[in-house]
């Protein structure tokens, strides 16, 4: 995907539009007559989105939206999953999976903007991102076991990472739903905001005023050496500082800091 202008907006399929403003992306879930439950199109375009957005250098950071005015994502679209047969549900998940490994995969910071119900695959999508921003209105959890199956986008892996073994045990196995104010307690979410997506986006502006190859190298160490034992973690850490020392960046931001002005990064 081409970023060529300050701002454009490009679709991929019915059911993903990719927007940029400078050097932040916006990858805005548009299905709203379904609350944006993920289909097998809509995974499709969602993992097509990510691959163009992984291989765009100049987005420095990517903002995980929707476009409904109820709802992030309500996770898998069961009524597609429920005309499936067995075979037919085996030559899908591969599928499924492209999606949410695309987001969680994205090499730049990402962070959701969480507005309503953020469900099941919906908050997986979420928690695929490096910060989670809600307001009061979202509504987060995964409740998959309670229609037979287990979180299938991450969340046995994601969630426990974030909030600890036992607090993602106790909400898996109850698949409750959690609102604001609780999420935000517990850890779910990282940031209460008035507009989820007005806060996210200011969020990811300010981030994006960094060097591309210095935010880039930080997730990939922490997303590395994130479980390590700390040796093996600072081995990981000294790889990707190694390869961000000699950057045309690094040697930006040292002049730009020494003449007292801000950096132009060459993204390199």
């Amino acid at each position: 995907m081409s970023a060529q202008s300050e701002q454009s907006e490009q679709r991929f399929g019915e059911f993903v539009v990719v927007r940029r403003d400078g050097h932040v992306a916006e990858l805005v879930l548009d299905r709203p007559k379904a609350m944006n439950a993920v289909s097998s199109e809509m995974a499709r375009s969602l993992a097509a989105a990510c691959e163009a957005l992984a291989a765009d250098s100049s987005a420095r950071v990517t903002v995980l939206t929707s476009s409904h005015d109820r709802a992030f994502c309500v996770g898998a679209d069961l009524k597609e999953r429920n005309s499936f047969t067995d075979a037919e549900l085996v030559r899908q998940r591969p599928t499924a999976r492209a999606a949410y490994t695309g987001v969680l995969d994205l090499p730049m910071p990402t962070v959701a903007a969480v507005h309503g119900f953020a469900l099941g695959g919906g908050y997986e999508l979420a928690l695929a991102c490096d910060v989670i921003v809600a307001d009061a209105t979202a509504v987060v959890g995964l409740p998959e076991v309670s229609v037979g199956v287990i979180p299938g986008g991450g969340g046995t892996q994601l969630l426990p990472r974030r909030v600890g073994a036992a607090r993602a045990a106790e909400l898996v196995f109850t698949a409750r739903r959690v609102e604001a104010a609780e999420a935000r307690e517990l850890g779910l979410v990282d940031v209460l905001a008035e507009d989820a997506r007005t806060a996210a986006l200011e969020l990811a502006g300010r981030m994006a005023a960094n060097s591309p190859v210095g935010l880039r190298a930080a997730k990939k160490a922490m997303r590395l050496g994130h479980g390590l034992d700390l040796r093996a973690g600072l081995e990981v850490e000294d790889a990707a500082w190694r390869s961000v020392a000699f950057s045309g960046d690094r040697a930006e931001g040292v002049a730009a800091f020494n003449e007292k002005r801000k950096p132009e990064w060459p993204g390199e």
